[in-house]
């Protein structure tokens, strides 16, 4: 019977539990991403009547980001434009035409650079039309240098040095616990 649970390494629960202890090994050591998908307009949508200027101003776009429009699919669209046609209102020559027919459609922000969104037939001019800057993501903020007086106040937390070798320590007992089983 022990030949038998040797030659077993496929589908063993060992083999199981190894592969899940990489798995949780690698998400712990994987830093955190996360990117922001903004309704256009907020609660109005892409629409006439909003001036999208103030709405973008307060919001930093970060490439990873997305720009989530909603609007009226029958009337309006969202055009990618230069800096000159956006300024005039020109959706003559888009440089891509985002509409999909749904009315509501995402564009991925994965470039660093401007962009300039304008709806064509003759709503840019009723303030159809948006200006982003995008930016690549601020570092992680950098841990602050030690003091020691205020270490000397404060007791020192281990709780980040012991979680990943705990999981592998869990899972080695795990392993003998299920070859000796």
């Amino acid at each position: 019977m022990a030949g038998l649970r040797r030659g077993m390494s496929c589908g063993s629960p060992a083999s199981v539990t190894g592969l899940v202890l990489f798995v949780l090994a690698v998400l712990v050591t994987v830093p955190e991403v996360s990117a922001t998908r903004y309704i256009v307009g907020g609660n109005m949508g892409w629409t006439t009547n909003v001036n999208y200027t103030i709405w973008a101003q307060d919001k930093h776009f970060y490439n990873g980001d997305w720009l989530f429009f909603v609007y009226d699919r029958n009337q309006m669209n969202i055009l990618e434009v230069n800096k000159t046609n956006y300024e005039a209102c020109n959706s003559d020559h888009p440089l891509v035409n985002w509409t999909r027919g749904a009315g509501r459609d995402v564009v991925p922000l994965n470039v660093t650079r401007h962009y300039y969104f304008i709806s064509g037939k003759g709503f840019c001019y009723g303030g159809m039309k948006l200006a982003i800057h995008v930016e690549n993501p601020p570092p992680p903020p950098s841990a602050s240098p030690l003091n020691e007086k205020s270490n000397a106040r404060r007791p020192t937390s281990y709780r980040g040095q012991f979680v990943l070798p705990a999981v592998f320590a869990i899972g080695a007992a795990w392993d003998a616990f299920i070859r000796f089983w």
